[in-house]
């Protein structure tokens, strides 16, 4: 029910969102130039949507440089997430804590700019040399909020794994292990022998071709001897 009506239905709303963001014209222009009461308020509230629109093509199954990237961006989300709940157990903050809600608050911001950099840095290498450092600031607390969990309570960490848990995580790691080796190693070869063969077989088609217009000319010129002689005769 949490993965279906939280999480689920959250991601579909989001991504409604996002597409009725792209398509969304902007009109702008400035509030004295508006009339009506109506058109001012609503053009205060347009005042917190973007003011432009960018597309964001992550392409996670074009290269496998671009798959382990956002395979690595997944682990950091759920180390992350991971944390939160860590952190509340070993330092004894309940939910309502006002630095669980800061925490929070302050991922969304922080987040969402090594997001865009993250995507840069894959995106044009050329322009882009190295990862931008709110990224690495990003990474370096997600991980040091790890250390301060294995510090303070490894009893906890190293605590056996339920049966059917770990039947799961192995089950999903071999799926996306068997996709990983289908899709950028099994696939590709294929296709290469594939495009491989079909260029044999054009090249010999080409030599037929050329083989067969080089006979022609011959067999004409015997032809045309042969009727040559019979108008002599």
């Amino acid at each position: 029910m949490d993965v279906v009506l939280c999480n689920g239905f959250g991601i579909l709303c989001a991504m409604k969102t996002l597409h009725w963001l792209s398509m969304k014209p902007y009109h702008w222009q400035g509030l004295w130039n508006i009339h009506s009461y109506k058109g001012k308020i609503k053009r205060i509230a347009f005042q917190f949507t973007p003011y432009s629109w960018v597309k964001f093509e992550w392409k996670p199954a074009s290269n496998l440089r671009r798959w382990l990237a956002v395979c690595g961006i997944i682990f950091m989300f759920l180390l992350a997430e991971l944390n939160t709940f860590y952190l509340k157990f070993v330092l004894w903050m309940p939910p309502e804590h006002y630095l669980v809600l800061l925490r929070l608050v302050f991922f969304v911001h922080v987040g969402g700019v090594a997001m865009r950099e993250i995507y840069d840095f894959m995106d044009d290498l050329h322009f882009h040399k190295k990862l931008g450092q709110q990224a690495w600031l990003v990474a370096a607390i997600t991980v040091t909020e790890f250390l301060i969990v294995l510090k303070y309570d490894p009893h906890t960490l190293t605590l056996p794994i339920p049966f059917y848990v770990t039947q799961c995580w192995i089950l999903g790691f071999i799926l996306v292990l068997s996709w990983t080796i289908w899709r950028f190693f099994i696939r590709n070869i294929t296709l290469r022998w594939k495009e491989t063969r079909l260029q044999k077989q054009d090249k010999a088609n080409e030599k037929e071709k050329v083989g067969n217009g080089n006979a022609n000319p011959f067999i004409k010129s015997k032809h045309n001897a042969g009727d040559a002689r019979q108008r002599k005769c």
